[in-house]
């Protein structure tokens, strides 16, 4: 789990982990990449619960399981931030998570129903190999065991009943663990290694985006691939794509850079409201995107019914007001013309009403307009026009203007 950050105190700033090559060369390694691909394959599972469950009982499904999930992912992107897995013990017990992730990712059709036993079995492994991977660089994280292992136990105890129980078990296994750090502290204190920080999540990212891409391939399966059908498929892969570029496109060299010039204290604070709390959304806006342009690919020339036209458009809103505070955040630029943006694409949806290949233009154009926007007011330069030019001089125009 991601720890509380610490409050400033006296004395000098921790040493970086003995076994992390230097701040600025701690990069992601391939097994934790290797890891993440286990996780989007418990995320590619969400979308199809929602894709099957398109009402708002499914969407309430997909939140109690990714939150649970989001909370144990964001503790390995923190443990392996401070503990490089290099050793062949550490290899190996981050690959026992990685059994864990996989057995809770099979389960989650099922979770609700006779697969939450093994959902919450899953979540144990998650659990021990990951407590026991961080006690080796910080005993502190003992601490906060208790409410993990309660939180496996009550979607064990959730998969053995049946009705409204199920929903309160679940429930308390989200909140347990996320209040119980503002309750007891882990304590202890936490170099943030920037780089890696910001290339693990931002691989977190690119993958999840490919489940959308995974979306639009599904969508199509067994149609006719006419002229038609390729327009709404090369839409999709716009929207795809435009989602990408509000991300990547010099986004994330200046969150790095705001990241490297904080200190210990308000790094902790920024990666933890930046990359922790604001990418909930981001992710969670592109797993329900992705869900509504399945359904809407499936029928690509003909209006759609009122939930996938609103997953569609609200995955976009959701995505984009998460990305509007991470921006604002880690001060890397405006966010009230992605704000802005988000209002816009919720206006979408009854276009989809209309027509699912008409609503996909108009997210794109949505999207488009709001990167267009950003660059004429010479708030976010994109990398391929710039680059980092002016990156301090627009992350101060962001913090002031956000």
């Amino acid at each position: 789990m991601p720890p509380n950050p610490p409050s400033p105190e006296p004395g000098p700033p921790p040493a970086p982990p003995a076994d992390a090559p230097g701040e600025a060369g701690y990069r992601v390694t391939t097994l934790e990449l290797f890891f993440d691909l286990v996780f989007v394959f418990a995320v590619t599972q969400l979308t199809g619960v929602l894709v099957h469950e398109l009402n708002p009982l499914g969407l309430f499904q997909v939140v109690l399981m990714f939150g649970v999930l989001w909370w144990m992912y964001a503790g390995y992107a923190w443990l392996t931030n401070m503990t490089a897995p290099t050793t062949a013990l550490r290899r190996l017990l981050v690959l026992a998570g990685m059994g864990g992730f996989f057995m809770v990712a099979l389960a989650t059709p099922t979770a609700f129903k006779d697969g939450g036993v093994v959902w919450g079995l899953g979540y144990l492994v998650l659990v021990l190999a990951h407590v026991t991977l961080y006690a080796q660089g910080n005993r502190m994280i003992l601490r906060v065991l208790p409410a993990n292992l309660l939180a496996a136990a009550l979607i064990v105890v959730a998969g053995l009943l049946d009705g409204p129980a199920v929903y309160v078990l679940w429930t308390l296994a989200l909140i347990v663990p996320i209040a119980q750090p503002f309750i007891v502290p882990p304590g202890g204190r936490f170099a943030i290694q920037p780089a890696h920080i910001v290339e693990r999540h931002g691989l977190l990212v690119i993958i999840t985006l490919g489940e959308s891409v995974i979306a639009i391939g599904v969508g199509v399966e067994g149609l006719a691939l006419d002229a038609g059908l390729i327009v709404a498929v090369l839409l999709g892969l716009a929207l795809a794509a435009a989602i990408w570029w509000t991300y990547f496109v010099g986004d994330d060299e200046r969150a790095e850079k705001a990241l490297t010039e904080a200190d210990d204290a308000r790094r902790a604070q920024m990666t933890m409201f930046g990359y922790f709390y604001a990418h909930i959304p981001i992710v969670v806006g592109v797993i329900v995107a992705a869900a509504g342009m399945k359904k809407a690919l499936g029928h690509a020339w003909e209006h759609l019914d009122a939930a996938p036209a609103l997953a569609l458009a609200g995955g976009v809103a959701i995505y984009l007001a998460g990305d509007a505070a991470f921006r604002r955040v880690l001060g890397t630029g405006p966010s009230r013309i992605r704000l802005a943006a988000a209002a816009v694409a919720v206006a979408a949806f009854p276009v989809g009403l209309w027509g699912s290949a008409a609503e996909l233009a108009a997210l794109v154009a949505v999207v488009a307009a709001a990167l267009a926007a950003e660059h004429r007011a010479g708030r976010a330069v994109p990398r391929g026009l710039g680059g980092l030019r002016g990156a301090g001089r627009e992350r101060d125009l962001g913090q002031s203007s956000a």
